[in-house]
């Protein structure tokens, strides 16, 4: 080597990105717009409780196996909980060169414990790392959703009590079909819920997985102890695979999924309030709190709160299918597409939540326009069903009596009647048993409704038995959601 010749090791010196946790390959600095397009902190620095809770149950095995000293660990320990408090008081120095919230939180440790800090990613990697942030992350947002979820279930019950007893016209197609009570229609979307609840705590068992100790992809050469991680973190079981440890989001798409159909659930709930709101139905009035005006029209009272929550459902739609098409041709195992997880898990949760805190009260300061009610169930064709299944019962097959009862309604539109307002000698023109105190009873609108007794139907002793039974399940589910969220099964 001639004089002045530098050695390898002094070559190394130049300014390479030194504040890299992988800085060390490489010779020039990473270009500042490259830099910014690959940050995930503006958006993973959500995850700094997460992190910090990972970090401490990992320094406490790397404590226990003997990988790093008592003294080493109560430093690690110590500086993660002041690190804790600063990102709790907003204190916290993030800086964006550091790329995401693992690297700062490592970065603050190091700076205020010196070099010990850096023992703390001792047998693990980013890609386990995140792993873990994520699914403690989705497993606290799966309680907050089942609570949230409860709180609009227990509305809807209250209303069905209240409302006990008042029917409303009940369609298909959007036209009158047959009449039913309130308190049914409202237990409709109390079950479309509570299946939403059981999905999400279905999807907790598979957040419910522990990653850490899988490393980049192989798992660690240092005897980590990964069963006693989990313990800490009260997790119901460990990846059995690192590999699929380190790649594996379906945990990720799961919440989404569930989220989506959550949304939908609560989308034609809104669908249906924004329609029983306009005058052309008017069986509804939304409080004034939750609505808004029109800056030209003084007389509007639209249905924002219901419209907006219609909308966002497709953007919830929209974060399912993003992760989703991102994940779909990714190799084994990370790849950085997989930053691309974060922001549409966020954004969903945010927007979840939003809406299952608005519901209550906009369901709860709601107010049912009853004489309404009354009015147009007296003049509507909704209960001559009721009609054909009479004659099936004399004996008439089924769809002899819907063909009489047809004929009937045809005739009686064409002559601007109301079933009732015909005649025994009309009636008698389409069927022998028909007559005029059989039609006042049959098609009177409590009658119908009283009549469908059948588990499940709209009679009020089935409703009555119905909202037993809702109750009884809120009560289940609860006890079984606090078992599984405050106790892994590890």
């Amino acid at each position: 080597m001639s004089k002045g010749e530098k050695t390898p090791g002094e070559r190394r010196q130049l300014p390479v990105q030194q504040d890299k946790p992988w800085g060390g390959r490489f010779d020039a600095v990473l270009d500042d717009k490259a830099e910014a397009f690959l940050a995930s902190l503006p958006f993973d620095r959500r995850l700094a409780q997460e992190d910090i809770e990972g970090s401490t149950a990992h320094c406490r095995m790397l404590m226990q196996r003997g990988i790093i000293s008592a003294q080493e660990g109560e430093l690690i320990l110590n500086g993660l909980a002041e690190i804790g408090a600063e990102i709790e008081t907003g204190t916290f120095p993030f800086d964006l060169s550091l790329e995401d919230i693992h690297m700062n939180v490592e970065r603050r440790l190091i700076q205020k414990i010196g070099p010990s800090g850096g023992k703390l990613h001792t047998g693990r990697s980013r890609n386990d790392q995140v792993a873990l942030d994520l699914h403690l992350y989705v497993r606290k947002e799966i309680t907050k959703v089942d609570g949230l979820l409860a709180d609009v279930q227990a509305v809807l019950l209250e209303l069905a009590k209240k409302y006990f007893g008042v029917i409303i016209p009940g369609y298909t197609h959007l036209q009158r079909a047959q009449p039913v009570l309130f308190s049914h229609h409202l237990l409709a979307y109390f079950w479309m819920l509570q299946r939403d609840r059981e999905r999400f705590l279905d999807a907790y068992k598979r957040a419910d997985l522990m990653p850490l100790g899988a490393g980049a992809l192989s798992g660690s050469s240092f005897p980590l102890d990964r069963e006693m991680v989990a313990r800490e973190l009260r997790f119901g079981a460990i990846y059995e695979n690192s590999m699929d440890a380190v790649s594996d989001r379906d945990f990720v798409v799961e919440f989404l999924g569930c989220a989506a159909i959550l949304a939908m659930h609560l989308s034609r709930f809104s669908e249906e309030l924004v329609l029983w709101s306009s005058q052309e139905f008017a069986f509804v009035e939304l409080a004034d709190a939750f609505t808004t005006g029109s800056s030209m029209m003084p007389q509007k009272k639209n249905p924002d709160v219901p419209e907006l929550v219609r909308g966002k459902t497709g953007r919830i739609y929209g974060n399912l299918v993003a992760v989703l098409t991102m994940l779909k041709g990714l190799p084994l195992t990370y790849n950085k597409d997989m930053q691309e997880d974060k922001e549409p898990l966020f954004d969903t949760c945010d927007t979840i939540r939003q809406i299952l805190e608005i519901y209550p009260p906009l369901l709860a300061t709601m107010q049912l326009n009853e004489n309404k009610l009354q009015q147009m169930l007296r003049h509507d064709f909704s209960t001559v069903t009721e009609l054909a299944d009479y004659l099936a019962a004399k004996g008439v097959p089924f769809r002899e009596a819907h063909a009489v009862v047809g004929r009937l309604v045809r005739y009686a539109l064409n002559e601007g009647k109301h079933p009732v307002e015909l005649t025994r000698s009309e009636l008698e023109a389409f069927h022998p048993l028909l007559d005029n105190e059989l039609m006042s009873q049959i098609l009177n609108p409590r009658h119908a409704v009283a009549s469908h007794r059948s588990r499940g139907g709209t009679a009020p002793q089935a409703v009555k038995a119905q909202l037993s039974r809702a109750r009884q399940i809120m009560r289940r589910h609860t006890r079984r959601a606090q078992r599984l969220f405050k106790c892994g099964t590890f």
